[in-house]
């Protein structure tokens, strides 16, 4: 199993290193360079000065328009912060713009959430939106030729996890060490599902919609899955979809795996 470098930060959720890993050519990931996590919204000054510290010079918010608007990232002083969404859709509602509606269709169907997501994995492939996106946000790593970038959705699993699965392929990580570390998350979150999961109770929510909110609030397989099916189909595997829908060239991957690997 594989035991990612979890950051001692109390109010940011789920935030890992990507150091360590075996990337190409058995070349470790550099440590205090790739950071991923949950939304930095209301951090402490403590985390912050914990972050500073790392090495933290670049955030990416990965999330939508609206969210950013809702519940924007904090400032940390020296830092500098890019917006690049992988989808244009509040990903916290679901891809529904009625919560209500939402709510009433979780409260009647158990597999609704299931469905959703499995939908929003296919979208982070299909939509050109999320390509262009993903173009940017690897240039971005490109250009920051020292110190740490995080880079964060709401709660550092979905979205964020795309860009992971992305970005240590390139690296050379092994596919099933990248279905690990995505599935980490789970254990991560555990706590924090298990909370909400107590208030939704407390609110008389039934069981089916319960359910959905612990499916919408995990990572699976399943999603996973969903996305790798996807681009094997409809682009013919990870390396013609960076290549060619990601516009990624072999030079921009090596420059990617020189900054961010280890020296044999």
């Amino acid at each position: 199993m594989v035991k990612p470098i979890v950051l001692p930060l109390r109010t940011v959720r789920n935030p890992r290193d990507l150091g360590g890993y075996i990337g190409l050519d058995g070349r470790k990931i550099k440590a205090h360079r790739l950071i991923r996590s949950g939304k930095v919204n209301g951090i402490s000054a403590e985390d912050k000065r914990v972050l500073r510290e790392y090495g933290l010079n670049t955030i990416i918010d990965l999330r939508s328009p609206m969210e950013r608007k809702n519940c924007p990232d904090d400032a940390i002083e020296q830092v500098e912060h890019f917006d690049y969404s992988v989808s244009n859709e509040d990903n916290t509602k679901g891809g529904i713009n009625d919560l209500e509606k939402a709510f009433k269709m979780y409260r009647q169907d158990q597999y609704a959430g299931f469905h959703l997501m499995c939908q929003r994995y296919r979208d982070y492939v299909l939509k050109e939106h999320s390509q262009n996106s993903m173009h940017k946000i690897l240039e971005s790593l490109v250009n920051n030729r020292q110190g740490a970038t995080l880079y964060h959705c709401s709660e550092g699993k979905d979205r964020t996890g795309f860009v992971t699965l992305i970005l240590l392929y390139i690296l050379g990580v092994d596919l099933e060490v990248i279905r690990q570390d995505y599935l980490y998350s789970n254990l991560v979150l555990s706590d924090y599902r298990a909370k909400r999961d107590k208030q939704f109770a407390l609110e008389g929510e039934n069981d089916k919609f319960r359910a959905n909110m612990r499916v919408l609030g995990s990572v699976s397989d399943a999603f996973l899955d969903t996305t790798l099916i996807t681009i094997n189909e409809e682009f013919g595997g990870l390396d013609a979809f960076i290549r060619n829908q990601l516009d990624v060239s072999a030079d921009f991957q090596a420059a990617l795996q020189d900054l961010y690997l280890e020296k044999n």
